[in-house]
């Protein structure tokens, strides 16, 4: 009697075990060890971006057009460095949801141990974005203090589908600026080859995001779907808007103030970062998470 009340719970989930198989087997084939694929002994080469520039905030700006080629480049670096040091607080803040929700489960399931590869990817990603940092001449930039309060919290409380959910903006916002950038030969070498690793592995990271997400809203009523959309989409507003901080121009050499406005009021990287996001915006309200305050905080965020 026992075995026949668990069977159809353990059938629910063979759809994400198979999903999870074949990532471990795909990761198996193909995955980077970053401290031998990325050359960190040639020293920098200032000629060079750190992004593609027209990702870069101030692109198509009248201050952009105002400074020299190398005070844009040295732009480039900067923020960058800080998109990656960005990447670190969120990949931390990923690990320990997903440790936390694989906690005391089936290790033979095909699932945790894909979880575990997944934090192993996150754990070498986070120390090759540390190393491109530093390579790149940049300080420690964090997000503000307020927002590591708010992901403190988040990382302790968040589960389920909001957990998933937000790791799957963090990493499709990423993913699509990083395949511009791997492919940019303005862009240093050694970024572009760690821009193509993340690339590699975490489109992996995303595809188990997304099968998450769908199974655990399963049954789910409107009131949690409502709730759960809108933490979603505030997640996403701290994380997109701490991507690049206001140390970066001060770092850069720029007058601060202006480049915070003229950043602020910039219509070119608010279109880029909205196209960034038509895929991700297309999952969500397909898995009913694109409410009407979900979608007013994404416009917030210019991610719609």
């Amino acid at each position: 009697m026992a075995s026949s009340t668990v069977q159809p719970a353990d059938q629910t989930r063979q759809p994400e075990r198979e999903a999870a198989r074949r990532l471990l087997e795909s990761s198996a084939k193909l995955s980077y060890d970053p401290a031998t694929e990325v050359d960190w002994d040639t020293p920098l080469d200032e000629d060079f971006h750190g992004m593609s520039p027209e990702w870069s905030t101030l692109y198509g700006t009248r201050y952009w057009q105002e400074l020299t080629e190398a005070q844009r480049k040295e732009l480039t670096r900067q923020e960058s460095a800080c998109v990656a040091s960005t990447g670190i607080w969120f990949e931390m803040i990923l690990q320990q949801m997903v440790l936390r929700d694989m906690y005391a489960k089936d290790p033979t399931d095909p699932r945790f141990q894909w979880a575990l590869t997944e934090i192993a990817d996150e754990c070498r990603h986070s120390i090759m974005f540390g190393r491109g940092a530093a390579k790149l001449g940049a300080p420690a930039y964090r997000p503000g203090r307020f927002v590591r309060e708010l992901g403190r919290a988040f990382k302790t409380l968040a589960v389920g589908e909001a957990a998933y959910a937000s790791i799957l903006v963090a990493e499709e916002v990423l993913d699509v600026m990083q395949r511009d950038w791997m492919r940019d030969e303005r862009v240093v070498p050694f970024v572009r080859t760690i821009n193509n690793i993340h690339v590699v592995e975490e489109s992996r990271h995303m595809k188990f995001a997304r099968e998450e997400t769908r199974a655990r809203l399963r049954g789910a009523g409107r009131l949690r779907r409502r709730a759960q959309a809108l933490v979603v989409s505030i997640a996403s507003y701290f994380i997109v808007t701490s991507m690049v901080s206001r140390e970066v121009y001060e770092k850069a050499g720029l007058d601060v103030e202006r480049a915070l406005a003229e950043a602020k009021a910039n219509e070119h990287y608010k279109s880029m970062m909205r196209s960034s996001c038509a895929g991700l915006m297309e999952f969500l309200a397909s898995a009913g998470l694109l409410t009407r305050p979900a979608v007013a905080v994404y416009r917030r965020a210019h991610l719609i």
